[in-house]
C-alpha cells in the first residue's frame, strides 16, 4: 500500500504552484490542459491535472471554480524524509515569499524542526532528528 498523496486545487495557479514544488524539492512533473483531457468546466489552458514524482510526491489542479486554497487544521510534515542539510534547504526555499511560522530550530527533546507556509499557503512541517552531531549546521541549531 502506497501513502497517501495530497490533491491540492489552487485558484488558477496550480501550474505556477507545481513548477515552484519542482523547484525546491525535484522531481518529474507533469501537467495536463482542460483542452488535453477534454474538460470544458475550466479555461483550455487551465490546469486539469499535475503531478510531481520525486522526494516529496503532490496532485494538483486549477479549481473549477477558482475558489482560493484553503488549508485550516492541516500540515504537511515531511520529518526525516531527506537528509538534514536538504531538509533546512528546502525550509529556506519554502519560505522564501512565504512566512516562516515557527524557525526550524532544535527542540528540548533533541530533535529540530520548524513550521513555514509558502507562497501559495500551503503549511509545512520539517524536521529531523540528529545523529551524532557531524553537521555543523545541526549543532549550531
Amino acid at each position: 500500500m502506497s501513502a497517501p498523496t495530497p490533491y491540492l486545487f489552487f485558484p488558477g495557479t496550480a501550474r505556477e504552484a507545481l513548477e515552484f514544488y519542482r523547484e525546491v524539492f525535484g522531481g518529474e512533473l507533469s501537467v495536463s490542459t482542460a483542452a488535453e483531457m477534454e474538460r470544458e468546466d475550466l479555461p483550455a489552458d487551465a490546469v486539469a491535472h499535475a503531478q510531481l514524482d520525486g522526494p516529496v510526491q503532490l496532485y494538483a489542479s486549477d479549481s473549477a471554480n477558482e475558489r482560493p486554497l484553503r488549508l485550516e487544521g492541516l500540515m504537511f510534515a515531511l520529518l526525516g524524509t531527506a537528509d538534514p542539510t536538504t531538509l533546512r534547504t528546502w525550509f529556506a526555499h519554502l519560505a522564501a515569499e512565504g512566512e516562516v511560522v515557527d524557525d526550524l530550530q532544535r527542540r528540548p527533546w533533541g530533535a529540530s524542526d520548524g513550521q513555514v507556509r509558502d507562497r501559495f499557503g500551503v503549511l509545512w512541517l520539517i524536521g529531523y532528528e540528529h545523529s551524532g552531531d557531524a553537521d555543523p549546521a545541526a549543532r549550531a541549531e
